[in-house]
């Protein structure tokens, strides 16, 4: 054994001795039991004030958190879709450069150039806003989807399947996601002798 590990049990040893005399002294001391009876009335009391703050603080951390968490999300959400309002007003002018190109005669020489100027600005308009997230629902085809489609009425149809849209009367927009308008459209349904 080394010096080192001699000293360090030496020490060891007295610290066990003082503990066993100060135990000795406690026991045999005459202590008052209303005393005792006072010391823990007020460790009790000290620990459910401790349990107390340490519950609220856990509570105010995680309220804290909780808010931080809200507030990210709200700025996102205005970040995303803070042009809602805006795409909505330029709808009508989607539609109603899309129903110039439809309705214009096409056969005719003098109108051609026109409808080709309708139909480049039509382009650079539904490229412009799709730049900011506005994407066309047109869901021809495809099954009716009530958070993206509003039916405007129901046909009978035994070439396709129930609940398929069959017409589009207007096609719906999203904004990152978000349906800004459904598309209004035409479902069809199972005949009636089926």
């Amino acid at each position: 054994m080394t010096n080192q590990e001699q000293v360090q049990e030496s020490v060891n040893q007295e610290n066990q001795a003082a503990e066993q005399q100060e135990t000795i002294a406690i026991e045999g001391a005459a202590i008052d039991p209303a005393y005792v009876v006072d010391l823990e009335q007020k460790l009790e009391q000290a620990n459910s004030v401790a349990a107390e703050e340490k519950d609220r603080a856990l509570r105010t951390v995680a309220e804290m958190e909780n808010l931080r968490r809200r507030t990210t999300l709200d700025i996102e959400k205005a970040h995303k879709f803070a042009l809602e309002k805006f795409a909505t007003e330029l709808l009508p002018v989607l539609d109603n450069l899309e129903r110039t190109i439809q309705v214009a005669d096409k056969q005719n020489e003098a109108v051609k150039p026109l409808l080709e100027g309708v139909e480049l600005t039509l382009k650079s308009m539904a490229n412009s806003v799709a730049k900011f997230g506005v994407i066309a629902i047109d869901p021809q085809g495809q099954s009716f989807d009530p958070n993206q489609h509003q039916a405007m009425s129901m046909v009978e149809n035994a070439d396709v399947a129930p609940n398929t849209v069959i017409a589009v009367m207007q096609k719906g927009y999203e904004l990152n996601g978000r349906v800004i308008r459904p598309a209004m459209v035409m479902v069809s349904k199972a005949p009636a002798d089926a």
